[in-house]
């Protein structure tokens, strides 16, 4: 589904992305954990090129992200590549002055030409999938910061995406809303959408994913089971990092 294949990304003299690979096979959920700068986030931004890799390729579902295309024809390549992943950032990043409602079907309505009345539709069952739907009418300044997420992740699923991109979706709740949104992604995860999620909680990391990837200065130091990984790590940098987090 998602294949990642020799990703590097310099910024000036350092080196965020040295030669990273990843695949994510359809209907897995992969964890992406490390310590801060560490290239996370670059590498999920890259996946949906929101950063724009020095070198290596990015693929979905057999299409190459990153091709080497004239301006437009790029644009127009890379907005239908992008309908097809959903991606959740730490800050929410609603349109203040739209409903609920509207955040949701703007995307459909205005990428996907779908009707007002269709797409109101949709919105009301992707709200009602992440417990929202009294809320379809309300305003981003009436929600808590947990709910103002839960309307982000419904906003992506009404693209109906084939990956959801998770940046650290629950970096920036208090802590009592952190579970809701985590509930959110454990029912996506039961459903079995491909996800790739960035994330410092550990513990939640551990429960929802398949596989997890353990980064540090900008390369893959460990990958396995969580179960494996989080027990029993094979390397020593990994050790160190775990024991920091799961202590806390």
């Amino acid at each position: 589904m998602i294949q990642v294949k020799g990703a590097r990304k310099t910024y000036g003299a350092l080196e965020v992305l040295k030669g990273i690979d990843l695949s994510v096979s359809r209907g897995q959920i992969v964890a992406v954990i490390g310590p801060s700068g560490s290239g996370k986030s670059t590498l999920l931004r890259s996946i949906n090129h929101l950063e724009t890799l020095d070198s290596g390729e990015v693929w979905l579902d057999g299409v190459k992200v990153n091709q080497t295309l004239p301006h437009r024809a790029f644009e127009r390549h890379i907005n239908q590549v992008r309908q097809q992943m959903g991606m959740v950032f730490q800050h929410f990043n609603l349109f203040p002055h739209l409903s609920v409602s509207d955040n949701v079907t703007i995307g459909p309505i205005k990428l996907k030409g779908m009707d007002k009345t269709a797409a109101r539709e949709l919105a009301r069952s992707m709200l009602d999938k992440v417990g929202l739907s009294d809320k379809i009418d309300a305003f981003p300044a009436r929600l808590s910061g947990g709910q103002k997420q839960r309307v982000a992740i419904a906003r992506a699923l009404a693209m109906q995406p084939k990956v959801m991109l998770f940046d650290e979706a629950t970096s920036a709740l208090d802590p009592e809303l952190v579970d809701e949104v985590n509930l959110v992604m454990k029912q996506l995860a039961s459903e079995h959408m491909t996800m790739v999620i960035v994330t410092h909680e550990m513990r939640f990391a551990a429960e929802v994913s398949d596989r997890v990837l353990f980064m540090a200065d900008g390369a893959v130091v460990e990958e396995g089971a969580p179960d494996q990984l989080f027990s029993n790590p094979r390397q020593e940098r990994t050790r160190t990092f775990l024991r920091k987090y799961l202590s806390a």
